[in-house]
C-alpha cells in the first residue's frame, strides 16, 4: 500500500485531525468580500434565464459561503438555492470509497481479496483482480460508458445498476494486466458497490444511509436506485444546442457507487467538514481513504479511495470532478488550510476552474524561481538534413492514433491522426519538444543497426511502422459484411458507400470510417476511436476490434449470416 510522500502525508494527516492552523500570510477575503467576488466570478444575474450553480466555501469548520445562482428548473423558473438537489456524477465515488475503507477498517474485507471471492459472476480473466485494483482504477475492467454506447445504447436510455453489472459479467478480456496501468473505470466502482451489498446484506442505498448520511446529518442526500423516484427540489440538467437555446438532458442513470448520488451544498458542508475533522470513530476510515497504491512497476498512482490526491499551489489537496447529463461538479479539499470548495452546476461548464479560482484567494502562489537560478540549457546540436531524415516516418501511438514526422528544410514537423501539422524544437540529439502538444517531448531510440525503431511520448513506447500497403490501396469491399460481438450482444454491418467505408447499427445509424494506417480505421464517433480489422494467415478479413478510451480491443467476428 502506497501513501503520500512522507512530508505530504504528514501535512494531510495534520490537516485531517487539527482544529486550527497558524494564520496564513496571504490576506483572506472577509465573508462579505468573498460573496461579492464569487458573485462576479459566477456572473449570473439574479433575473437571468439560464441554468446555474451552487457554491460552497468552508474554512476552519465555518461555512463562509453557501449560495445558489441561476435556475434549477428553466420551465418553472425555480432558482438554485443551497438546498437544491444536484446529481453529483463522479463526485459520488468518494462515498463508495468511504464504504470500502470502512469495511477494511472493520475487518470485513481485505484489499488483497480477489473480487471473485464476493462476485463470482465476474469472469476469470487469468489474472486476479483485487479490491485494491478496483479502488484505484488499475483493474483493467472496461468502462461501461464506452461499452454500452458501442452496444447501441443511448445515454438517454434507462441504465440500471443491474444492466451495468450484467455487461461487466460478459466482459471477455481486460484492457491490461491488473495493476499495470491506471485507467479510470466507472464499472470498477459499480462492482465495489455490489461488493458492499453482498458483504453487508443491505442495499447500497441502505448502507450509505445508515453509515454515512444519517450519522452526518445529510438529510437531502441519497443514492438514486429508482429512476422514477420523485426527489424534492431536484435540479434538471441543461445544454445549449446549436440553435442557441437550452435543452433538457434526460437523466435515467442508476450507476450506484460510480455516480447517481444526489445531494446539496448544504449537505456537502457536513461531508467536507467530516473529511477535514472526522469524528473519532471515523478517523481511521478517513485516513484509509487518503491512501494510494502504486502500479506494478512501482510508479505512483495518485488516485485514492474515490478521491484524487495531489497539491494545489503550495499545499496538499484532495479533489474529484463529475460529469453526467449536463451536470458538472467539483469538490476540492485543502486539508492543511482547513479549506473546502464545492461547485455544483446543472449545465456544461468547468466547475473545477471556478473552485480553484476561489481557493486561490486563500492560498499563496508558489514563489517564482529567480532568473539567475533557472537552469540554462545548452545549445542544441546542429543536425543535417540527413540526420533529421532518420526520424521521419510514421509511428503508432495507439489504436487509431498515429503520428507522421516529415522534414521541411532543416525543420522537423509532426502531424497526428486528424490533426494539424506542428513544428518540433530540437533540444538535444534524439530529443524534441512540441510546443503545440503542451510542451511534451518525443525521444527517439535506435536499434542495433542505428536505425530509429521507436519514440517515447508521454511515457508510451511508440514503434516506427514499416510501410504497409495503405488501406486506400486495398479493395475496400474486403471489409464489408456483418460483424457480431458476443460480449456486447450486438452487431454492425460494414458497408461501402461510394469510396467511404461505414459501420451501420440498427440503433446508432451510419458511422463513418476513415483510413488511419493499414487495416486500422478511425471512426467518426468518440466510442469508435479505432476500428482495426484483423485477418487470417491467408489474408482474409476475420473480424475487427474496437478501441475507445477506457475500453480496448472489443472483438467483433465476421459472420456469414
Amino acid at each position: 500500500m502506497q501513501t503520500f510522500p512522507k512530508a505530504v502525508f504528514r501535512s494531510l494527516l495534520l490537516g485531517l485531525i487539527a482544529l486550527s492552523f497558524a494564520p496564513l500570510a496571504l490576506a483572506q477575503p472577509a465573508p462579505e468580500d468573498l460573496e461579492a467576488k464569487v458573485d462576479e466570478l459566477i456572473g449570473i444575474p439574479a433575473d437571468d434565464y439560464r441554468p446555474g450553480s451552487a457554491v460552497l466555501v468552508v474554512k476552519d469548520g465555518e461555512v463562509l459561503l453557501n449560495k445558489g445562482y441561476g435556475l434549477a428548473n428553466l420551465p418553472h423558473r425555480v432558482p438554485v438555492t443551497p438546498t437544491t438537489v444536484f446529481d453529483l456524477a463522479s463526485v459520488s465515488k468518494q462515498f463508495a470509497g468511504f464504504a470500502i475503507a470502512k469495511l477494511v477498517v472493520d475487518g470485513q474485507i481485505d484489499l488483497k481479496d480477489d473480487i471473485r471471492k464476493y462476485i463470482p459472476e465476474l469472469p476469470d480473466f487469468g489474472s486476479t483482480i483485487t479490491i485494491d485494483h478496483l479502488v484505484h482504477h488499475t483493474s483493467g475492467v472496461r468502462d461501461w460508458t464506452n461499452t454500452l454506447h458501442l452496444a447501441g445504447w443511448s445515454f438517454d436510455d434507462v441504465i440500471s445498476f443491474e444492466q451495468i453489472l450484467n455487461m461487466a459479467y460478459r466482459q471477455e478480456k481486460l484492457n491490461f494486466t491488473p495493476g499495470a496501468e491506471y485507467s479510470y473505470s466507472n464499472t470498477g466502482y459499480n462492482l465495489l458497490a455490489e461488493l458492499v451489498q453482498r458483504v453487508s446484506g443491505l442495499s447500497f442505498r441502505e448502507w450509505t444511509d445508515q453509515h454515512i448520511f444519517q450519522p452526518l446529518g445529510m438529510t437531502d442526500t441519497r443514492f438514486l436506485d429508482d429512476h422514477t423516484e420523485v426527489v424534492p427540489r431536484r435540479a434538471s440538467g441543461y445544454y445549449r444546442a446549436q440553435d442557441g437555446n437550452y435543452h433538457a438532458s434526460p437523466n435515467n442513470l442508476m450507476a450506484l457507487g460510480s455516480s447517481s448520488l444526489f445531494s446539496t451544498t448544504t449537505d456537502l458542508a457536513y461531508w467536507v467538514m467530516h473529511l477535514a475533522n472526522p469524528k473519532p470513530e471515523m478517523k481511521a476510515i478517513v485516513e484509509r481513504m487518503m491512501q494510494t497504491s502504486p502500479l506494478n512497476d512501482g510508479k505512483p498512482n495518485n488516485y485514492a479511495f474515490g478521491l484524487s490526491v495531489g497539491s494545489f499551489r503550495t499545499t496538499p489537496s484532495v479533489n474529484h470532478s463529475g460529469s453526467w447529463a449536463s451536470f458538472r461538479t467539483y469538490l476540492l479539499v485543502l486539508p492543511e488550510e482547513n479549506l473546502s470548495v464545492v461547485v455544483l452546476n446543472n449545465y456544461s461548464s468547468n466547475p473545477g476552474a471556478t473552485a480553484r479560482t476561489i481557493a486561490s484567494w486563500f492560498v499563496e502562489a508558489p514563489e517564482e524561481t529567480p532568473e539567475e537560478e533557472k537552469a540554462v540549457l545548452p545549445d542544441p546540436p546542429q543536425l543535417s538534413a540527413a540526420d533529421l531524415d532518420r526520424y521521419t516516418g510514421t509511428y503508432r501511438l495507439g489504436p487509431g492514433w498515429y503520428v507522421t514526422l516529415t522534414r521541411q528544410g532543416k525543420q522537423l514537423w509532426t502531424q497526428a491522426t486528424n490533426e494539424s501539422n506542428f513544428p518540433m524544437t530540437l533540444l538535444a540529439k534524439d530529443l524534441f519538444r512540441i510546443d503545440a502538444y503542451s510542451g511534451r517531448t518525443m525521444e527517439f531510440f535506435a536499434g542495433a543497426e542505428g536505425k530509429i525503431i521507436h519514440l517515447v511520448y508521454s511515457g508510451m513506447e511508440c514503434p516506427k511502422m514499416e510501410q504497409p500497403l495503405g488501406a486506400e490501396d486495398k479493395a475496400l469491399d474486403e471489409y464489408t459484411g456483418r460483424y457480431v460481438s458476443r460480449e456486447l450482444l450486438t452487431e454492425y454491418e460494414v458497408m461501402l458507400d461510394g469510396d467511404q467505408l461505414k459501420l451501420r447499427h440498427h440503433r446508432l445509424g451510419e458511422l463513418g470510417l476513415s483510413p488511419a494506417y493499414g487495416d486500422d480505421f478511425v471512426g467518426s464517433q468518440w466510442f469508435i476511436s479505432s476500428v482495426e480489422f484483423y485477418r487470417d494467415e491467408d489474408g482474409t478479413v476475420q473480424g475487427f476490434r474496437v478501441t475507445s478510451g477506457r475500453a480496448r480491443l472489443q472483438d467483433f467476428r465476421k459472420t456469414s449470416r
